[in-house]
């Protein structure tokens, strides 16, 4: 597969960061497997700059957030949150995911992510909360993680080879 046939289809596996597939396509060869296209692209955010990591962490949207009340959200991440039943919280759910989105921006200068496909609202909520009490590094690393883990999801879900 050329650079720029792998760059159009795999630029959103990572959310709003094509960077990411532009640098791995150079690496990767048309005949990659799913496990190899994830591989290297982990190894591309890891080794990024720390100024490009948390771009990366910012470029998700909060959940139950904005982006998803103005139906701006990508079609990924909607499908994501919708797997989770974020689009159908009770006005009670939607308050708490709202103080917790400020509460941990606030607190770490990112939105919080996590892989919510075939989580429920109460586990995320759950996760929400717990992640509040960690520190900042590890609060980084563990938003990293989740990305990859949703990136891996997203290859999965494209069919990636």
């Amino acid at each position: 597969m050329k650079e720029t046939e792998f760059v159009r289809r795999y630029g959103g596996i990572y959310e709003n960061s094509p960077w990411v597939a532009e640098k791995a396509a150079p690496l990767i060869d048309g005949s990659a497997d799913i496990d190899v296209i994830a591989r290297v692209m982990v190894d591309c955010v890891d080794n990024a700059s720390r100024e490009r990591q948390l771009a990366l962490i910012r470029a998700h949207p909060d959940l139950v957030g904005k982006a998803a009340v103005a139906d701006a959200l990508t079609d990924d991440s909607k499908s994501e949150q919708a797997s989770a039943g974020l689009d159908q919280c009770t006005p009670d759910e939607y308050q708490r995911f709202q103080a917790l989105n400020s509460a941990y921006r606030r607190k770490f200068g990112f939105p919080f992510v996590m892989a919510v496909r075939n989580c429920s609202r109460a586990q995320i909520l759950a996760a929400f909360e717990s992640r509040l009490e960690n520190d900042h590094d590890e609060e980084f690393e563990n938003a990293l993680f989740e990305i990859h883990k949703i990136a891996r999801l997203r290859l999965v879900a494209l069919g990636a080879n």
